[in-house]
Order: C-alpha cells, then sequence, then structure tokens
C-alpha cells in the first residue's frame, strides 16, 4: 500500500509551488502543458461555463492560471501544505473562479457528487500510486465525477524514463536507492525510497498500462503523448534561442514528434488525455 504520510511529509519539505518556475526544465513542462490544455480543454465560447477538478493540483500550479482563463476550478490535493500556500495565494490575488481548495486522497472523491466536473485534470496521483487496486480506484472516482463526455488529462512517469533516472539516484543519493531498489523498479515500476529525504512512492508505469487502464474504466484515448518530448533534458538549449519564431518553431517540432512511442518513453513525463464514454 502507498504509504500517504510519506508523500505528504516530501511536499512539506519540496518547493513544489515554485518547481515550474525555478528552471527551464520546469519552465518547458508548464510551457508545453498549457500547449495542451489550450488546444483539448473545451471553449469558452459565449458565456460557457466549464468545471475543471485539479486533482493532485497542489499549490495551483495550472488551477490560478486556468481559473484567471475563465475556468471554474476546484483544487484538491492531499498536501495540507501546498494547499495552505493555494489558499494564501487565493486571497493575494482575489481569484474568484477557483472555488474551492479542497484536501482530498486521489482514490476517494466521494466529497464530490456523480458527474459535477466537465474536466479533471490528473497531474500528480498517478506518480505516486504504487498499488494497482489505488490506481483502479482514482480512475474509477475520476470517472464517476466527470460528466459524460468529459474529459480527464493524466500525467505520469513514464518506465523507462523513470526507472532509468534512479541510476543517476542510486550514484549521486545511496541513502534513497540501492541494487535492490533498483532492480525491483527496472521489474515493477515501484519506488519505494530507502530514506525520507527525496521524491517518495513512486510509480513507473509503461504507456501501454495507462492507456489500459483509463479504457478498462471507461475512456476512449484522444491523445497520449510525451509533454517535453526531444526538449527533455536540453531545455536549457532550448531557451537560448531568443528569436521568436526560432523558439516557436522549436515547440511545433517538439509537438509535432511527441506521440513517438521512443520518446514517450523515454523523455520524462508523459500525459494520457480521454474523453468519458
Amino acid at each position: 500500500m502507498t504509504d500517504f504520510e510519506k508523500i505528504k511529509n516530501y511536499y512539506k519539505h519540496f518547493d513544489e509551488k515554485n518547481r515550474l518556475q525555478n528552471d527551464n526544465s520546469g519552465k518547458l513542462e508548464f510551457l508545453m502543458t498549457m500547449r495542451i490544455l489550450e488546444k483539448n480543454l473545451p471553449p469558452l465560447a459565449d458565456g460557457a461555463e466549464v468545471s475543471i477538478l485539479d486533482l493532485g493540483g497542489g499549490a495551483g500550479a495550472y488551477s490560478f492560471p486556468l481559473a484567471k482563463k475563465g475556468y471554474k476550478v476546484t483544487l484538491a490535493d492531499l498536501s495540507e501544505t501546498l494547499l495552505a500556500q493555494a489558499k494564501k495565494q487565493k486571497d493575494e490575488d482575489k481569484v474568484q473562479n477557483l472555488i474551492s481548495c479542497d484536501q482530498v486522497n486521489a482514490t476517494d472523491l466521494s466529497c464530490y457528487k456523480d458527474s459535477s466536473f466537465d474536466v479533471v485534470l490528473l497531474f500528480g496521483p498517478l506518480y505516486h500510486l504504487t498499488e494497482k487496486d489505488e490506481r483502479e480506484k482514482c480512475v474509477g472516482e475520476i470517472r464517476r465525477v466527470l460528466k459524460t463526455g468529459g474529459k480527464v488529462f493524466a500525467s505520469f512517469i513514464p518506465h523507462l524514463a523513470g526507472s532509468i533516472a534512479l541510476v543517476q539516484r542510486f550514484c549521486w543519493s545511496p541513502d534513497q536507492v540501492d541494487i535492490n531498489t533498483l532492480e525491483e523498479c527496472f521489474n515493477s515500476g515501484k519506488f519505494k525510497n530507502l530514506s525520507d529525504n527525496g521524491f517518495q512512492e513512486g510509480y513507473y508505469p509503461a504507456s501501454e498500462e495507462i492507456e489500459k487502464l483509463f479504457t478498462a474504466n471507461g475512456f476512449e484515448k484522444k491523445l497520449l503523448r510525451s509533454i517535453r518530448g526531444f526538449g527533455y533534458e536540453k531545455e536549457d538549449v532550448i531557451y537560448k534561442f531568443k528569436n521568436k519564431n526560432v523558439f516557436s518553431k522549436i515547440l511545433d517540432l517538439i509537438d509535432s514528434t511527441a506521440q513517438e512511442k521512443s520518446i514517450i518513453e523515454m523523455c520524462g513525463h508523459a500525459m494520457y488525455v480521454g474523453v468519458k464514454k
């Protein structure tokens, strides 16, 4: 079973609020994610009201920009620390379209009624839910709270990208990873940190597993892609392009190749977009 207390403790100390602004890696992840959302979210035309559940949304990295665009956003997260940061920013910025900041475990959305949301963002929980039944509960609950035809945007860390990254951690932080931990992750996708320092309770599935998980729970795939694509670990180079046309063309090239399976599996975070049938 996933140790949720370890996850909460991790986010007490990790600067999740500023992760997407602290370096070029985070900046590119945020930029490409927003491009995906802008292309695939329901439009706000003719005064339409679109409700979004940002499940595992942390301190609101996506909740705030989407609320400011006019979406009705409910932010939900496991971490009291991150929710307190979001509530503080909501009050300071007076963001009315951020409806609430709720402490929620992604496996239990009983505080929300059936068919409550047009969209669910799942940017985080699939990084941590180590057990199959927990992932099934999470996706089943998402299906329940989504309206028919509603969309889910789910990010995950692909198996090879996550497992290979642990090789570096094995070298840099041997208190967190030993050879048995590394072997277990390559075999099962599970990462159980040996210490209380660093990323906790990781799960790294192959993209086929994610697709099957959502299909089995009544979703139809619309998109499966790498988020940063070939820009992964080349972010500092990409941000050196100051010519706006060149920079934009690079982003278009990332988009055009992001659905290649080899890129999905090897280039950091990936995203599944599905529609509730």
